[in-house]
């Protein structure tokens, strides 16, 4: 199958103060067969089939976190105006090595492979990670300070993985049913509300999908 218009992973969180100084959203269907589950988050990997689940790849452990980060210069901490951050990571969808997402922008895919004879069931992923970023004095920068726009080239408004932001540990992220591919690009921005202590702030994201 390919794009018609046209692993558990993570992601470290880095937010640098210095001081003086018209389609649908790409949900596809794939073939029912062995019981899996599959997420992506930034780089992933595929054997075999061009890469390509799609043409008979399978997916394979990638133990790379990537990175999203922004740089503040003095004159602009703490004004209000949100940031923009920019992520790392394979662009291209390994559904059939489409480049769904652009430089900057994070991919994140899934799905839950069930046999046709199985009974309907409901996957989530979910995102976890610590309340604050926190630099080397101790200084912290709330989570929710961090949300994302949701997009995929060539795709509309609504996606599978929605915009948001950190609202708490263990959040869901996204839900959908079995033998689907779900696919989103995330860019990530700071909310630059508070004026913080300089030095790099750092937090870890670990995105889990769970099914019954």
């Amino acid at each position: 199958m390919t794009h018609a218009r046209k692993t558990a992973g993570g992601l470290f969180l880095l937010a640098t103060a210095f001081f003086p100084a018209c389609v649908s959203a790409y949900t596809v269907g794939i073939n029912s067969g062995t019981r899996a589950v599959y997420l992506r988050v930034g780089t992933g990997g595929m054997s075999g089939g061009g890469g390509r689940y799609s043409a008979g790849g399978t997916p394979t452990n990638v133990t790379t976190v990537n990175t999203v980060s922004v740089t503040l210069n003095a004159n602009a901490v703490g004004t209000g105006v949100p940031q923009a951050m920019s992520g790392n990571g394979n662009l291209v969808s390994q559904l059939d090595n489409f480049a769904f997402c652009n430089a900057g922008q994070v991919y994140i895919g899934a799905f839950m492979r069930l046999p046709a004879d199985a009974a309907a069931a409901t996957a989530t992923v979910r995102a976890n990670y610590a309340a604050n970023l926190t630099n080397a004095a101790g200084d912290t920068i709330a989570m929710s300070q961090i949300s994302w726009t949701s997009s995929g080239n060539g795709d509309g408004p609504g996606q599978p993985f929605a915009s948001g932001s950190f609202t708490g540990t263990g959040q869901a992220v996204a839900s959908f049913g079995r033998n689907s591919w779900n696919e989103s690009c995330f860019s990530f921005s700071y909310a630059n509300a508070d004026v913080v202590g300089a030095g790099t702030y750092t937090n870890r994201v670990t995105y889990t999908i769970t099914a019954p």
